[in-house]
């Protein structure tokens, strides 16, 4: 199953956990079962049913570009990285 890594200032919406191993095909897949099982995570990851804006995922350390449609593998990590803006 693909695992999901907890950032640690969101670790204390999902029981202290640092990793989920969760059921999914793609991105959205794999967030719907983590918010099963943690469900305090909800408004910390979505908004409007999509990623916050605030948010990229990695997964198995690639940026994926097609977001919540990002295909993950049996053995993939996928990774939540705030993102970063500057000029």
């Amino acid at each position: 199953m693909p695992v999901v890594f907890i950032p640690s200032l969101l670790r204390p919406f999902a029981a202290g956990r640092g990793e989920v191993a969760v059921a999914g095909a793609n991105v959205r897949e794999a967030i719907d079962n983590l918010l099963e099982r943690c469900p305090e995570l909800a408004g910390r990851l979505l908004e409007d049913g999509q990623l916050r804006g605030n948010l990229s995922i990695a997964i198995d350390g690639e940026i994926g570009t097609l977001g919540m449609l990002e295909p993950v593998d049996e053995d993939s990590e996928i990774h939540f990285l705030a993102a970063i803006s500057g000029g």
